[in-house]
């Protein structure tokens, strides 16, 4: 058994109201250079919709992740025989026009123009070539556009409906939409790790962030095609890649990522979760149906006497496996089982969770009336706007009865809650739904207060650094103990 740490997330869908607050906190943090115009580490899209850069789910089209063939786990964008001849040209890299041209304005002529008739105006230039142009496309053009058939009827995940289901999801009284944040999930089973040729990006051994060593990178641009995500980006400006980095720094003085601590909803959770390394070739070449439940059976335990002195041996230090105890993502994750991983079918081993949102119960209209299909406080699962098959296929692989069973239980902790403090439920009907649910009045409390009533500290379980134990191979560490970094000491640089 290799145990190892991973810094692993959460995202509370029902809890997230599109504010676009943690997309701004990042771009002013780390992408505010000239060649980062277009990068947005942090994004939120909305579903039904084909999300930024267009249609990132489709890996029929970008061939990003990895797949099973032959009985083998290989990646789907390259290989051995395909590594020279795709380096000067990668037929499923996204191009410019897959995310958009990141465009200013003309504030000069805006604010200088002289006196006259008409009102000056600021026409958007590119921020590409500086010449004026025509603005088509956003990293949110479809924000809200959860009916349009433009955006949302191109949705990759509509494939898993069936023509009915899709003239249903589109009809006026069953228009839904959801927000879905995504930044790098720092996989247990990287695709840009693996495809890169210069061996540039890598997984700490510390804590699991994925990094891009801008000293190695030789801009071959492997990483961006193989990410299933496309969550890694090329600074056209300096020839190299970049990514999504965790705010690593912020973690090493024990503080939340940036995106994490502006997020206005408190949808985010961050923690420690304790995995066996050793398994994850097996757990990445399970069968679809089977990867879900793998990747759950990867974390371990941090109360297993056995995996805490596995993990001593493998040199976790005791205060990370004591965070791994009080990880909210464990009891997101492993508990209660109600947060899921994003497309687990790209065979990733994605480390941001998701849970699942209760969508809007269905409605008829007759005339202008429009009236709930359900009678009841509260709907069925199979009575919401948004069908199973649809949250399947963002969220179970497939798999309707894991997301099945999340919202089941979502929706049983509601109810108890609803019988707690209002009374207008019974508490035996109540608790008759929890049990249905694979849960119970005490575990409903605690999700309930982990989800409404949770502190900063509760939300974000920040291990450790001990830097000092990945500095001292290279450098004194009492000399450096107040560094931060990738592990390497050169100073940092502003592009020109």
């Amino acid at each position: 058994m290799d145990v190892r740490a991973q810094i692993s997330m959460v995202f509370h869908l029902d809890k997230c109201i599109g504010c676009h607050t943690c997309s701004i906190a990042c771009k002013n943090i780390w992408t505010d250079r000239k060649g980062t115009e277009y990068m947005w580490w942090n994004n939120v899209e909305t579903k039904p919709g084909t999300g930024y850069p267009t249609k990132w789910e489709d890996q029929e089209q970008y061939r990003g992740g990895w797949r099973i063939r032959d009985g083998k786990l290989e990646l789907r964008s390259t290989g051995k025989a395909r590594i020279v001849p795709n380096i000067f040209h990668n037929p499923s890299m996204p191009s410019m026009d897959d995310y958009y041209e990141p465009w200013t304005y003309d504030y000069k002529n805006l604010f200088n123009a002289p006196e006259g008739d008409d009102q000056p105006t600021a026409r958007p230039l590119s921020m590409v070539t500086g010449e004026p142009i025509n603005v088509e496309a956003g990293p949110n053009w479809d924000d809200d556009l959860g009916g349009s058939p433009v955006y949302a009827a191109n949705d990759p995940n509509l494939a898993a409906l069936t023509p009915q289901q899709k003239a249903q999801l589109f009809a006026v009284e069953r228009l839904m939409m959801f927000y879905f944040p995504r930044i790098c999930n720092h996989c247990l089973n990287p695709a840009c790790v693996a495809a890169c040729p210069s061996g540039a990006l890598y997984k700490r051994g510390e804590d699991g962030v994925v990094l891009l060593d801008q000293n190695r990178c030789r801009a071959w641009r492997s990483c961006v095609a193989a990410c299933p995500y496309k969550k890694t980006f090329f600074n056209w400006q300096t020839g190299k890649s970049e990514k999504c980095v965790l705010c690593f720094p912020r973690l090493e003085s024990g503080q939340a990522p940036a995106c994490f601590h502006s997020c206005v909803g408190r949808i985010r959770y961050l923690g420690v979760l304790l995995y066996d390394a050793d398994r994850i070739h097996e757990v990445a070449s399970s069968r679809d149906s089977e990867l879900i439940d793998a990747q759950r059976s990867l974390i371990l335990d941090p109360n297993d006497p056995e995996v805490i002195r596995a993990a001593r041996e493998s040199g976790v230090h005791d205060s990370v496996v004591e965070s791994a105890r009080k990880s909210p993502v464990y009891k997101f994750v492993k508990e209660w089982k109600i947060a899921l991983p994003p497309h687990i079918e790209f065979r990733t081993m994605p480390m941001l969770f998701y849970v699942p949102p209760l969508a809007p119960v269905m409605s008829t209209k007759a005339g202008d009336v429009v009236q709930n299909v359900s009678k009841g406080l509260f709907h069925e699962i199979d009575e919401a706007r948004v069908p199973l098959e649809y949250l399947a296929k963002l969220f179970g692989a497939g798999d309707a009865g894991k997301v099945r069973a999340a919202l089941k239980k979502q929706m049983a902790v509601r109810v108890w809650r609803r019988a707690v403090t209002v009374g207008d439920v019974e508490r035996s009907a109540a608790e008759h739904m929890l049990r249905e649910a694979g849960s119970s009045p005490e575990e409903a409390d605690a999700i309930y207060q982990l989800t409404a009533l949770c502190s900063f500290e509760d939300r974000f379980v920040v291990p450790p650094a001990h830097r000092e134990l990945a500095i001292e191979m290279m450098e004194d560490p009492l000399e450096h103990k107040q560094s931060a970094g990738f592990g390497f000491l050169s100073a940092p640089r502003r592009g020109a």
